[in-house]
Order: structure tokens, then sequence, then C-alpha cells
């Protein structure tokens, strides 16, 4: 069996201690802030208290996926090295990132033909996108091969489950997902959407929270309906620059679950400048998404 790497891009959400720990290849995604353009990218990003500060502001934000150049230049040292690849992309619902690692794929494939390289849509976004891809990293190291790896990934990706609140609803507005009249009446009355990322990849509105302790509440429920064997379960949950409330959504879970770990980490500029400050989000396996 050829020895091969596995490959994601940023939105999985992972800080670099993470990165190096799974042994991972990380292809950026671009995020224009105002005047300023980023790479997600170790060394590159803005702090997240200043990123989600400078978004609250009303600084525009606009994001971009990697091209199939960047894609190409990212596997083609693997390749050469006699390796093989299997990239595991951001929902091709919410980005072009996964259709244009497919593109860079196929045109690898003319040049290496004895390699294996794999493009698989994960249909997940944030740390959801992550753990599947941490899952996917465990059964590398129980020896399997590249394709035994891509097919527990395709198996285990409907039973991926992503549910998020929001802090605001100004970043959903502006971002086209709500319209300012529900905005405005939403910010009033402290409407919070519960939302989750369904069977193709999209993220889709499923209920309203009146306040942030309901929405909180919202996602342990969801959690407790459909976790399978939560006890033996590494979970993860990320936040737009709301530790505090990140740090409460995992106390409950370990109360009422017992889950066996919690990772907690940023949603990235990519993700955030969509959703906004104050996102918080929950990753988990269940039955169903």
């Amino acid at each position: 069996m050829r020895d091969y790497i596995i490959a994601t891009d940023s939105c999985c959400d992972f800080d670099e201690n993470l990165i190096r720990e799974l042994d991972l290849t990380v292809i950026p995604l671009s995020v224009h802030l105002g005047q300023d353009h980023f790479r997600k990218a170790p060394g590159e990003m803005p702090e997240s208290h200043v990123f989600y500060t400078r978004l609250s502001k009303g600084e525009p934000a606009q994001t971009s996926a990697p091209n199939v150049e960047a894609f190409k230049d990212a596997f083609r040292p693997f390749l050469e090295a006699g390796k093989d690849v299997l990239y595991l992309g951001f929902s091709s619902a919410l980005s072009a990132t996964y259709q244009n690692a497919a593109m860079a794929v196929e045109e690898l494939r003319e040049a290496f033909p004895d390699a294996v390289i794999r493009a698989v849509d994960t249909l997940c976004a944030s740390m959801g996108q992550g753990l599947l891809v941490d899952l996917a990293v465990q059964e590398k190291r129980k020896g399997k091969s590249l394709e035994e790896v891509a097919s527990f990934v395709q198996e285990t990706i409907p039973h991926l489950c992503h549910w998020f609140t929001v802090g605001y609803l100004s970043q959903l507005r502006r971002g086209g997902r709500l319209s300012a009249g529900k905005a405005i009446v939403g910010n009033l009355l402290n409407i919070k959407p519960v939302l989750h990322v369904d069977n193709e990849g999209r993220l889709v509105p499923m209920e309203s929270a009146k306040g942030r302790k309901k929405s909180v509440e919202a996602l342990v429920r969801h959690m407790e309906e459909t976790a399978i064997a939560p006890e033996t379960q590494r979970i993860y949950i990320s936040h737009g620059d709301c530790l505090g409330d990140a740090e409460v959504l995992a106390a409950a879970i370990q109360s009422k679950l017992g889950v066996a770990s919690v990772t907690i980490g940023d949603v990235g500029p990519v993700i955030g400048a969509h959703s906004g400050l104050g996102t918080l989000a929950l990753f988990f396996l269940g039955k169903e998404r």
C-alpha cells in the first residue's frame, strides 16, 4: 500500500496545534476585510477578537475559495514524492472550494496516472468538517488504506451533525440569509435562530429561541435527541469570539451526556464573515443530521 496524505481546507477551523497533531495539509481560503486581504493560514489572519470587533463595527467582509492552481500546487509535491492524496473539502453547497479541488484532481490524474488522488465533498463546515477530518485521520492511523478511509468518510457524512446559533442577526442580513425587516424585529425581540447543516450541505434555519440561554439549550437538546453513544465521542464546539458561551455549552453537554472529550475552537474568519460575532456551533455524530 502506497503512503498517502490527508488534506483539507481552512474551513475546518483547526488551529496550528490541531493541524500538527493530525499531520494535515491545509489549503487556505481568503478573506477581504475592509481594505485588507488575508489568507486563513498560520501567521496571516488577524487575531480572532480583532477580526470580530472589526466585523461587528460594520467593516465589509468577503471570502474567496482557493483556485484550481492553488490545489495543484499544494498536492503536486506529495505526488512527486510518490504519495497519494485524499482531500476532504468544505461543503460544495456553501463554497466553490470543493469544485476547484475536484478540477485540480482531474488535471493531476493526467500528470500522475499511477497515483490515487481523491477529493470528497464532506457537505460539512467549520469544526464539523474538522471532526470528520479528525475521524478520518484516526482511521488512517489504524492502518486503513486511502480507499478504505474514503469509504469510511462517505458513510460517516450523513451522521455528522452541525447545530448553530448566532449572537446577532446583522451579519446574516448583510449576507442575504435574512431580510432586513426580520433582522430588525429579531434583534428587538432578542430572537436567536437555531440552524443546522442539512444532508445536502446547506445551512438551514430550523427554529427560533427567545434569548441566548434558550438557544444554547436548543443545541444541547438536539444532541440529546440524536447523538450516537455520546460517552465515546470527542465532540467539537466552535465560537465567534464568545468563549464563555462555548464553555457553558460544553459544561451542559458534559453534565447531561458525559462525552469522552470536548474540543473548543474559534469559528474562523471565512465562516465568521457570514455568521458573525457570537456564533456558537456544536458538532457530533448522530443517528441523522
